[in-house]
Parts: C-alpha cells; structure tokens; sequence
C-alpha cells in the first residue's frame, strides 16, 4: 500500500493535522474563535489533495486509494468522487468552453466582486448535472464503482453526524452544535466556495482556445500550502501529473503564456480586481483572445451534444472512455 511518489509524505501529514487539529478544538472550545480559520486552511488543503489524489493516486494499492478519498471527503465538504465527473471528465475536456459545467461566463462575461463571490452557486447548481448522469451510469453499467460512490456517501454522511454527535455529547446541544458548526460545517463550506473562486479566477478572462487558457500564481508560499494548485496552466498542460512536479512544467510554459496571466500574488490580484478595478476599471483584467463563447472557425461545439462518461480516481480527459448517454 506504499505512496506512489515520496514527496505524499505532506499529503499525509496534512490529512492527519486537520482532523487532529479539529479534536484539540473540540477538547478546547475557547480556542475555535481565535483558531477557526486554521481548520478553513485545513478543509481548503484537503479539497485540494482530493483534486490531485483523484488526477494522480496517492496510493499504489487501489484499495488504499477508496479508503483515502473517503478520509478526505468528511473534512472537505462532499464525496471526492465528484471530481471525477465534474473536473477530470468534463472541466479538462471543455476548459471554460460550452460543455464545461464551470464555466465562468454563464450568464455573464464581466468580472467583478459580485459574479466571482457568486459563481460558487451557479457553478454547483451546474455541476449536479454529470454528478447524476455519473452515478446513474455507474449504477447501470459499472456496480462495483456505483458501491464506492455509495459508500463515500455513506461516509461522508455518517463521519459528519458522528463528529456532530461527539460535539454534542462533550458540549450539549447548543454549544455543541456551535463547536461542530465552527470547526467542521462552516470550513466545509469554506473549502467548497473557496476551490470554485480559485476555479474561476484561473479561467476567467483567459482564451481558451490557445495556450492561454489559464491563469497561474506562482508565489511560493501559496503553492507550498496548497500543493502547487496556483500553477493552474502547468495542471492543465500535464492534467495526470504528480502535483510535485507542476513546477517543472510551468517552467517550461511560462515563456509562452501572456505575461498577464502569471500573478506573483494571490492577494494583490484579488485586491487589485475586486477592490481597486471597481474604481479604476484599467486595472481589471481583460478578455483575451476572441473570447470562450466564440470558437474559431472549425472548433465549433454543439451543446446539445451530451455524453456520459465513467472513470475513477487517475482519469484525464484524454483517457477517458466516451459513453453515449
């Protein structure tokens, strides 16, 4: 059941910290004010190694592999296995292009403070739909992944109401309940809203029919706490590999990308767009290339085109197996 690659030493330790570092808040409650967010950072964290473990297995032992993305999917907000319809089958396929359920221009191109704050609603709304058509067809076609998908519910479900059970046992109904919303259902919530906004951040405004199709940050610290998830153009270049080796990749692509696609801070961008852009527009983004909804002549898509495709953890879009739906 050994790691397929070494440097998962940090996935592990980080999938231990979050939920040990839940169990002193749950001992501690006077503490959750002041050390919230820490288990925000967490729940963020283990999003994001669901989205590499479900790209790149972290085990070499396929059962090891279900048993990890069922640890994950308590402490971050849903079963992991939606990454697989929602990312590795569909948002690698289409890339912010009619057919991707994220896209980020749904029901409106501009980007402001308002459509990025909200886009986590619309974009989970849209991303039901290959959730559902992935279960059904598993359950049709595929049982013993229909079982999976099953049990990670199952745990999922049952992790969080036994975590609110324990929280309630220690601490009563109503403080319990406060300590479980605080440390557990809020930083869910949290990781889940927060996963779509880097979604669309990467993608919005970018040109998805050249090689700058994503947006990148690239400062170190972010892409040590979050796996390498800011080097979002070298993802999505090499979708199957190990996040330790992205580095190496947006190296090789950064001389070819816009310049203005590659932001040294998160934080700068985010307050240069949402706070200062609000008042001096120039200093917004801009659309790139011809734009998302309008395809180059000979790469038209139809919509109404759907098909429902199955994979499981390690899937990309170039390996996927198309089924008729």
């Amino acid at each position: 059941m050994g790691l397929k690659y070494r440097e998962d030493w940090r996935t592990l330790l980080w999938a231990a910290i979050g939920p040990a570092f839940v169990g002193v808040q749950y001992a501690y409650p006077d503490m959750i004010p002041y050390t919230f967010w820490i288990s925000c950072y967490f729940a963020l964290s283990f999003g994001i190694i669901a989205h590499n473990h479900n790209h790149c297995p972290t085990f070499r032992s396929r059962r090891a592999n279900d048993l990890f993305g069922s640890w994950l999917s308590i402490f971050y907000g849903y079963p992991t296995f939606a990454w697989i319809p929602t990312h590795n089958l569909n948002h690698h396929r289409y890339v912010n292009t009619d057919g991707d359920a994220t896209i980020t221009w749904r029901f409106t191109n501009r980007h402001n403070l308002w459509v990025a704050a909200t886009y986590f609603f619309v974009s989970a709304y849209y991303q039901s739909g290959p959730i559902q058509a992935f279960i059904r067809k598993a359950r049709e076609t595929n049982r013993p992944l229909y079982h999976r998908i099953l049990r990670q519910y199952a745990i999922w479900i049952g992790g969080n109401v036994l975590l609110w059970s324990a929280a309630v046992a220690l601490h009563g109904l109503g403080r319990g309940s406060w300590v479980f919303f605080a440390t557990v259902a809020f930083p869910e919530f949290f990781a889940l809203w927060t996963i779509m906004l880097f979604n669309y951040d990467q993608h919005v405004h970018t040109d998805p029919w050249s090689q700058n199709h994503s947006r990148s940050f690239v400062n170190p610290t972010l892409n040590f706490l979050l796996f390498n998830n800011g080097l979002h153009a070298a993802h999505h270049d090499k979708p199957g590999e190990h996040w330790s080796r992205l580095p190496q990749v947006h190296a090789r692509l950064a001389p070819q990308l816009d310049p203005s696609l590659i932001q040294s801070s998160l934080w700068w961008y985010w307050f240069r767009q949402y706070v200062l852009a609000a008042f001096v527009p120039r200093l917004g983004t801009v659309q790139l290339g011809p734009g998302p909804m309008s395809p180059p002549r000979g790469r038209e898509r139809s919509g109404g085109e759907a098909d429902v495709e199955l994979g499981e953890a390690g899937s990309n879009a170039e390996s996927a197996v198309r089924v008729p739906a």
